[in-house]
């Protein structure tokens, strides 16, 4: 299954950030997640109520669709098995296409093809943008410690008195 709609998000309008904000907080209430299932009520257009039962973990992640929406975040669901086309796993990466294409060959991040076209699994791309994140956050608590170090040789190695 290709998602086609990756690019086509938008920001949500002032009443739906409204909405969402009310949303959450009445949710967040009531939500009791010792169970597996929980029963919500919804009224139709002719407000006639009807009880639907769901997971407690669909109900979490509407919780949690409605705190981007408050924010002013644009949200979109997708299945992680969900196959992007490079473009869009460029996209979610913030990277040029041709350069996906490069981690895609040197097989930095798995892929397989459907026809002629390279695809790549959502998962996949989320767990390498992960890595990356890891990688960074490492990265720049060694340079972190390193300038710490340095910093600590140098007021070691002033002399009394001098600036």
């Amino acid at each position: 299954m290709t998602i086609s709609t990756l690019d086509k998000v938008s920001l949500p309008a002032k009443q739906e950030i409204d909405i969402a904000i009310r949303s959450q907080k009445a949710l967040a209430e009531h939500l009791v997640t010792k169970f597996e299932t929980q029963k919500i009520s919804i009224k139709d257009a002719q407000d006639v109520a009807h009880q639907i039962e769901l997971p407690t973990s669909a109900l979490r992640l509407l919780l949690s669709i409605l705190g981007e929406l408050a924010s002013g975040n644009a949200v979109q669901v997708v299945p992680v098995q969900a196959e992007l086309t490079t473009q869009e796993a460029a996209n979610l990466l913030n990277v040029s296409r041709p350069h996906l294409v490069k981690l895609l060959e040197d097989g930095l991040l798995p892929y397989h093809k459907t026809g002629r076209h390279r695809r790549v699994f959502f998962a996949d791309v989320i767990r390498y943008k992960d890595q990356r994140l890891q990688e960074s956050l490492a990265a720049m608590k060694e340079l972190s410690d390193l300038s710490q170090e340095l910093e600590e040789q140098n007021d070691t190695h002033s002399l009394p008195g001098s600036f």
